[in-house]
């Protein structure tokens, strides 16, 4: 790999973190700087077709591993990569969030935390344990925090903590650095030499469903419409992205920034629902004055958030329609060229699962920064390369 310091990534996904650790130096916000190659990921691991092929379309130097984690050893992981333990300088990836999820909770066996997904957490453990990288970044959804996980996170902090990476965590809200979602994750960061990592401070602020009150003196959260300003308009003709059938007059009758309740007896739309019947994001449209709402991984057919603006169906009638795959790679921060492999169904899944760019850029280059391969300057590339014992 040259100068160039090695990553190792575990539960790849679309790989969001790989883009991030890739671009860790790049200029905030843009989206198109590939950054000065400081990191680059050498091996990343998935158990899932489609997203392997996405990580070989768009990382074409980096060895790819399929499989189940729980039955591929360390050892395969690194050689995979060309490395030996100690040789990462960093290994990132976030177990899949279904155990800890808000989706599915009404599945006994999430309420009482008995999925046995969230074995998974050990297993990221015992490769931090084995590959002895100089700096871990674990994610999660803010679910794993909760009191029902409450068992499975202090375990993971305790066995982390004991192979003496002193971990720390925080729960960061995406649109306060840039990203136009107001996505929450949970951000688990230890390093080999002990020494306490400090989270990067927010460069944004705005009001969110848990607060009204905010910092005025950061930049404002990018709005959806921002995010699209300079995408391509829509083309003439029906498109397949209508969200039609059982409720589409009411979806479309549904204002910007609206949902459901729209149509209950609290608001101006039909008395079609009871209040609080239904998920917030059930039949959700984008407000385009605000970040986005949690992209799902796995939506509905009714679930949005649906883009603000109607199309007409092959009747001539308006329809709300879906979002656009170039419209979740914005709101997601990803790069526009960036490659999704599989049908509409796949790329939704991938890029729901996903670290959004920018917040894992933060992160990440705030290690780099304390680590010493970063100078802590603003908008500076300027970086050294350090010996990893």
């Amino acid at each position: 790999m040259g100068d160039q310091l090695p990553v190792v990534s575990l539960f790849s996904g679309a790989g969001g973190l790989d883009l991030a650790a890739e671009r860790a130096d790049a200029e905030p916000l843009a989206t198109s700087d590939p950054g000065s190659g400081l990191l680059q990921v050498a091996v990343a691991t998935d158990y899932n077709d489609p997203a392997l092929d996405t990580l070989r379309g768009n990382f074409e130097h980096t060895a790819t591993l399929a499989g189940d984690i729980r039955t591929t050893s360390t050892e395969q992981i690194l050689e995979a990569g060309g490395l030996r333990p100690q040789e990462p300088a960093l290994l990132i990836g976030g177990p899949p969030c279904t155990p800890f999820s808000k989706s599915g909770f009404w599945l006994e066996q999430k309420r009482e935390s008995r999925d046995p997904n969230a074995s998974l957490l050990d297993d990221y453990v015992r490769v931090v344990r084995e590959a002895r990288p100089q700096a871990f970044i674990l994610e999660n959804v803010q679910g794993l925090t909760y009191k029902t996980h409450k068992a499975q996170f202090e375990r993971l902090l305790k066995n982390l903590g004991e192979l003496g990476y002193n971990p720390q965590w925080k729960v960061l809200l995406a649109a306060d650095y840039g990203v136009p979602q107001l996505r929450r994750r949970v951000f688990v960061v230890g390093r080999r030499d002990g020494e306490q990592f400090n989270f990067p401070e927010p460069t944004h602020a705005g009001w969110s469903e848990h607060t009204r009150s905010y910092d005025r003196t950061k930049l404002p959260h990018v709005t959806t419409s921002q995010a699209f300003s300079d995408l391509p308009g829509l083309p003439g003709g029906v498109t397949d992205d209508i969200v039609d059938g059982r409720y589409g007059d009411l979806a479309a009758e549904i204002p910007p920034g609206q949902n459901y309740l729209w149509h209950t007896t609290r608001y101006g739309g039909r008395d079609a629902f009871a209040w609080r019947s239904r998920y917030w994001t059930f039949l959700l449209r984008l407000d385009p004055n605000r970040p986005s709402s949690t992209l799902q991984a796995q939506p509905g057919p009714w679930v949005g958030p649906f883009h603000w603006e109607n199309v007409k169906n092959s009747d001539g009638v308006e329809r709300a329609r879906r979002l656009r795959v170039n419209e979740i790679l914005r709101i997601m921060s990803f790069p526009d060229d960036f490659k999704i492999s599989g049908d509409r169904r796949d790329v939704q899944r991938q890029l729901g699962n996903a670290v959004p760019m920018e917040l894992g850029k933060a992160v990440i280059r705030s290690l780099m920064e304390q680590l010493g391969y970063i100078a802590k300057s603003e908008n500076s590339r300027t970086f050294h390369q350090a010996t990893i014992l």
